[in-house]
């Protein structure tokens, strides 16, 4: 493999590191909201509207207890390992020494700004943002 091939290869695998940052907080958003849509559903029962008397059992409630408890262990499970891989990825941009490939970095991967808004925040031009989130990207430290 040819060395610009190997380096936009290894260029692609820092991207895909860096974005792991925005799938981890998705993932945490709907892990809190399947608990709050299952706490909710208890809440507010369906309603069978058929004109004939129908009563929750104790059975159905310490099932859904049950339930409820699992989901929200694997819950907090997954919220660790997912707050630690957030925690990992901004530790590893934080070790680059140059502020302005830091903040690119930041504003691109873990705020999820567009390229024009890092632009304008920075007041650089689309061009120069460019050439730092390149350098940064180059500077970046994948294997610890």
């Amino acid at each position: 493999m040819k060395k610009e091939q190997k380096d936009i290869l290894e260029m692609e695998l820092k991207k895909e590191y860096l974005r792991g940052y925005e799938k981890a907080v998705r993932q945490l958003e709907r892990s809190e909201l399947k608990i709050r849509e299952m706490r909710l559903s208890q809440i507010c029962p369906l309603v069978i509207n058929d004109g004939m008397p129908h009563s929750s059992s104790p059975n159905d409630l310490s099932s859904y207890a049950a339930l409820l408890d699992r989901e929200e262990k694997r819950y907090m499970r997954y919220r660790y390992q997912r707050i630690r891989k957030c925690k990992e990825i901004t530790d590893r941009i934080e070790q680059l020494s140059d502020e302005d490939e830091k903040d690119v970095l930041i504003y691109r991967y873990i705020k999820l700004m567009k390229w024009e808004d890092i632009c304008a925040k920075m007041e650089f031009s689309w061009k120069w943002i460019h050439q730092i989130h390149a350098r940064a990207l180059k500077n970046f430290n994948l294997k610890i």
